[in-house]
């Protein structure tokens, strides 16, 4: 957030923007609320940190043990490990004329020192800085053989540094320690209008995103006021850009305690996703999706089958060719040694991989090299717009001429995710749905005017239209007396033009339920402009990740679509997207019977009130989230 949302905020402060957002609010006085908000956020999030979690974590053994409780074993063996393990990497630099401020990599960890004495030379300016690389753990942990060591017992890396520091500095005394963290603008700067080749040109461009400007300081909640001054002062940075931490700079290292500590009772329990008919060993793809759809709600059912459709799509000599967008993927993927296998195997393979998926783009230069090596053919979309759309399209010859078969999806194709979100995924034949992503195919990888579409709904030309048409329909049946129904699944809502169409609806009469996981600028529930309106967020085990509307349609039959576009301006207007309809009965009752379920859940359910707050849904003792009841379901 600090790094894109927060830095593209700064610059248009810096070039004197004053252009009103759709609430009104200014550049600098969005800046000032937002850091407002923030600053209570990360007080509270430390506050969950030691008051809750480390007591909590304290009762089950699993401790966290500061430097004042270390007993005298315990401390010989740490400053055992500082000299051998930590002292050879750490380079301290002192600050002077001739050792200027260092740079500062984006989200490393550092100290700034204060020091007193003189070394060797005569010096001493008071400051030092030691940074420590990236590589070094942030949690150690204690042999549980040492005199008052528990099983798992564990020293954060600062706090090793902080014990030490001294031997750092020979013959001098360090009167002060202090953790920092300073995040950068990692937007990428890339014009790719101008560039030659967009591959090339990232390359450069990712070298220089650790060394953006500061955007934000933390600093620990004991540093002087003069020391984080003056770190303030050297970083360009204001007051309101400083977060005071009472705990690690970084919380998000600690997440390695899970694979440290061997408590599978204090875990959440293991399960194996449902491995649906199509997967099964004997079962032929291409056959069985001939007879009907298939559809997946992962991570209930298993994402293997995905993987062996590409497998059995390589394999296959009737196929020719395979397309595939690909935006996220994961190191080793199956995925893409599919599309490999079947480069080698002589199919014509063509794979839109997105190099500007914002933090992979490094991740997926390097797997388009990887699949040009071996004869696929690879681009990187349309220049302008990000590749979103999550599809893939075999052709096979057969006995009455080609034939297509699609994958389509309202998430990424990366087998870890899919273990950790829950997204929609459909297998078709309808030949009809396949003339369509083959379109949207021709207008990835050649050039062209924008081909009809049946079913598909794609940004930037119909999403956002039809979108708007059929939100219309239902306000119009309501108008009339008719039933009118719509309930949407995100991950975000804020797009202005389509909030209004939803609050005229309201007012219409439209009943309206939203699930939003994350951001969502709609208010519910203010008297004559959103009565009808319910917006809820589900937070659970796993991310809720897919997009999911559905459409009452005036009381006939209801329509049912799955998307990978977020109801967002980048998604509907400067995104590829599609959205894809649920044409099979059986699976479309599936998917609105879900819906249902997450209405419903009063587990994991927040309620967003009129005034933007959320407050817990009211639940019963024992209630099961719709998570939870998904996974019984699927007998795992």
């Amino acid at each position: 957030y600090f790094e894109i949302r927060v830095a593209g905020l700064k610059q248009m402060l810096t070039v004197g923007s004053t252009q009103a957002g759709p609430d009104g609010m200014l550049p600098a006085d969005l800046m000032t609320a937002i850091g407002q908000r923030a600053h209570a956020l990360v007080d509270d999030q430390y506050r969950v940190f030691n008051d809750i979690l480390l007591p909590a974590l304290e009762k089950e053994k699993v401790r966290f043990v500061r430097r004042s409780d270390w007993t005298k074993e315990q401390d010989a063996w740490l400053r055992n490990y500082f000299e051998n393990e930590l002292m050879p990497v750490l380079s301290p630099i002192g600050l002077d004329p001739a050792h200027p401020f260092p740079r500062i990599l984006n989200k490393s960890l550092n100290f700034i020192v204060s020091l007193s004495g003189k070394d060797a030379f005569g010096r001493n300016t008071g400051f030092a800085v030691v940074q420590a690389p990236r590589a070094l753990p942030r949690l150690i942990r204690l042999p549980a053989s040492l005199p008052g060591s528990g099983p798992y017992d564990f020293v954060f890396l600062s706090s090793v540094i902080h014990a030490y520091v001294d031997d750092l500095f020979l013959g001098m005394q360090a009167t002060g320690c202090y953790q920092f963290r300073v995040t950068r603008n990692s937007d990428l700067l890339v014009e790719e209008e101008e560039a030659e080749d967009l591959l090339v040109a990232l390359e450069g461009e990712l070298s220089q995103r650790q060394w953006g400007e500061a955007v934000r300081l933390e600093v620990a909640d004991n540093c002087p006021e003069q020391m984080w001054q003056y770190l303030m002062d050297v970083m360009n940075l204001k007051p309101q850009d400083v977060y005071q931490v009472n705990g690690p700079v970084n919380l998000n290292r600690l997440l390695a305690i899970t694979d440290l500590v061997d408590r599978p009772e204090l875990k959440y329990p293991t399960f194996t996703p449902r491995l649906p008919k199509i997967g099964q060993p004997s079962v032929d793809f291409f056959s069985a999706l001939r007879e009907r759809d298939v559809l997946m709600h992962h991570p209930f059912d298993s994402f293997a089958p995905v993987i062996e459709f590409l497998r059995a799509a390589a394999r296959d000599p009737n196929v020719l060719a395979i397309k595939q967008t690909l935006y996220r993927t994961g190191t080793k993927s199956g995925v893409v040694d599919a599309l490999m296998e079947a480069a080698k195997n002589g199919k014509e393979v063509t794979v839109v991989v997105e190099l500007r998926a914002r933090f992979d783009e490094e991740a997926n230069i390097d797997l388009a090299e990887q699949l040009q090596e071996v004869g696929a053919h690879v681009v990187y979309g349309v220049v302008g717009h990000k590749t979103h759309a999550k599809m893939v399209l075999v052709v096979r010859r057969e006995d009455t001429g080609l034939k297509h078969y699609a994958h389509l999806s309202t998430g990424n194709y990366h087998p870890r995710t899919a273990r950790l979100y829950t997204d929609y995924g459909l297998f078709t034949a309808d030949q009809a749905i396949c003339k369509d992503v083959h379109g949207v195919f021709l207008q990835l990888t050649s050039l062209g005017k924008v081909s009809k579409m049946k079913h598909l709904l794609q940004s930037p030309f119909t999403l956002a239209k039809e979108l708007h048409k059929k939100i219309e329909r239902e306000t119009d049946a309501a108008e009339k007396g008719k039933p009118g129904r719509i309930i949407a699944k995100l991950n975000a809502l804020v797009e202005p033009e389509v909030i209004k169409a939803l609050y005229r609806a309201s007012q219409a009469g439209v009943s309206i339920d939203l699930i939003v996981r994350g951001p969502c600028s709609l208010k519910p529930g203010v008297p004559g402009i959103s009565d009808n309106i319910r917006v809820r967020s589900i937070i659970g085990r796993f991310l809720e990740h897919p997009r999911v509307i559905y459409f009452g349609n005036a009381g006939s039959e209801p329509e049912v679509l799955l998307s990978s576009a977020d109801w967002m301006e980048r998604n509907f207007f400067r995104r590829v997207e599609v959205a894809f309809p649920v044409l099979d009965k059986k699976h479309r009752d599936r998917v609105i019977a879900d819906l249902n379920g997450y209405l419903e859940d009063t587990a994991q359910a927040w309620l967003l009130q009129p005034d933007g707050t959320y407050q817990r849904a009211p639940t019963q003792p024992g209630a099961k989230g719709i998570q939870q009841k998904l996974m019984e379901e699927a007998g795992v």
